[in-house]
């Protein structure tokens, strides 16, 4: 079995890797794990060092990087850039903030001294999708490496440049070597990683099916998991919300990476009253975006990642279409090569829909509307996912308010959903398990160690 990637922008194969045999891929971890029984005893200090000239190595290399995004996996070149601008911001922050995070804590018990450290644990197994090459897995490898650990990533099959490009990047800026290591591994070969003791967690970011492997496989072997994964994010628009802001915002969700994101705006709950000017100027400037090649500059919408993706978006759509909603703009083929789809926004969706009830990857904006709050918070929360929201309105105590009665791991007043380093970042329901980022990602694959000491008796 080869790692084949094609050009979604194109449809041409791009390369083709021979993936790792079980044998290679167990000799990695081999040397990953004799590199974290020294990396363990590294101080705090001369890892934050390392993570700023990691900073470094990526910003030095940063349209190199976006290009090999932009080629395997098809996010419009000045998204593709921003992104490892992201990741190197990421290291910057936990450069920072770091130590303060991993600092123990005193608690008073009834001893002379008590403190609560953070130990490392291991090797972290990270199953990473293809959709923000660098972004998630940096937002795994940092904070992994900075608490004592090693990584082990099982990177997306289309995106392997971006995989080895990580990987050299870790080298480059100095960290030891095989304390950070790609494989190219198929399903087999990740199965017996997980239930190899070298393994001590596995960190996902996938689908609900994958996460739900993944979690059943590290549950047999006691493994910690840490699973991102999927969302169909509410944006609710209150009835006093601007509409000319609500849906530029709106644009920005769902088009967002061609909307092939976990955090996308996925469904728009409108207050009734606005929903027919929201629309309106919604489709208006959803129609208004530039779909081409996403190597070029002002290109604003690129590719789906292949075919089947495109597929499944069409079928969404056209389902839901045959149940009654109403298709605003878009939703065509563009006449040019690769796997483009015509950003679209579909209203009279009701939540039993499947462009409300299904995870939708692609421009596709289905528009649902609720007579007040209440109905608002009913709809946003009766789905399977629970990763984020937003709620726009001008009353912000109002906003907050309503916010906080979303079941979702981060919710946003006026501002897309969006992950930020210095906040967590994770979901409920059927959207994953445990937190990535800050302080809460930091402190996932630790031992939190409480240490007691008592006056001799």
């Amino acid at each position: 079995m080869r790692y084949t990637t094609t050009n979604p922008a194109t449809g041409e194969a791009l390369d083709s890797w021979e993936t790792f045999s079980r044998e290679e891929t167990l000799a990695i971890l081999a040397r990953t794990d004799a590199a974290f029984r020294s990396w363990r005893r590294t101080p705090l200090d001369q890892r934050t060092v390392l993570l700023t000239r990691l900073a470094a190595v990526l910003r030095e290399r940063r349209d190199e990087h976006a290009r090999d995004i932009t080629l395997e996996m098809g996010k419009p070149i000045v998204e593709a850039r921003a992104e490892v601008e992201k990741c190197a911001w990421l290291c910057d922050v936990y450069a920072e903030r770091g130590a303060g995070w991993l600092a123990e804590l005193e608690v008073a018990a009834d001893g002379r001294r008590h403190r609560v450290a953070w130990q490392p644990l291991g090797v972290v197994l990270a199953v990473m999708p293809w959709n923000f090459p660098f972004w998630q897995a940096l937002r795994f490898a940092v904070p992994t490496l900075l608490a004592g650990n090693a990584g082990l990533l099982k990177h997306a099959r289309n995106v392997p440049r971006c995989a080895f490009a990580i990987e050299a990047a870790f080298r480059e800026a100095g960290f030891p070597e095989h304390l950070f290591r790609n494989v190219l591994a198929d399903h087999g070969t990740v199965g017996a990683l997980i239930d190899d003791d070298r393994i001590c967690g596995v960190s996902l970011t996938g689908s609900t099916a994958a996460g739900e492997r993944v979690a059943e496989r590290a549950g047999r072997a006691l493994k910690k998991v840490v699973l991102e994964l999927g969302g169909s994010d509410p944006f609710i628009v209150l009835d006093d919300a601007d509409i000319e802001i609500a849906a530029a915002a709106a644009v920005r969700g769902r088009a967002l990476n061609t909307g092939q994101s976990c955090i996308a705006a996925k469904r728009f709950i409108v207050a009734e009253p606005l929903v027919e000017a929201f629309t309106a100027r919604f489709a208006e400037l959803m129609a208004g975006l530039k779909i081409g090649d996403p190597l070029d500059e002002s290109v604003q919408v690129g590719p789906l990642v292949d075919a089947a993706a495109r597929d499944e978006a069409e079928g969404q759509l056209r389902r839901t279409l045959a149940m009654g909603a109403r298709l605003v703009c878009g939703g065509g083929r563009p006449d040019r090569p690769g796997f483009y789809l015509e950003p679209a926004v579909v209203a009279g969706v009701t939540p039993a829909m499947p462009l409300a009830a299904e995870e939708v990857f692609a421009p596709i904006a289905p528009v649902l509307t609720a007579r007040d709050d209440d109905e608002a918070v009913a709809v946003a929360n009766a789905g399977e996912f629970g990763l984020g929201g937003s709620v726009w309105t001008r009353d912000l105590e109002r906003g907050e308010a309503l916010a906080r009665r979303l079941e979702a791991g981060s919710v946003f007043v006026n501002s897309i959903v969006k992950s930020d380093p210095r906040m967590p970042f994770g979901g409920v329901k059927k959207s994953g398990l445990g937190r990535e980022l800050a302080e809460f990602g930091l402190r996932e694959f630790v031992n939190i160690q409480g240490v007691n000491v008592y006056d001799h008796a």
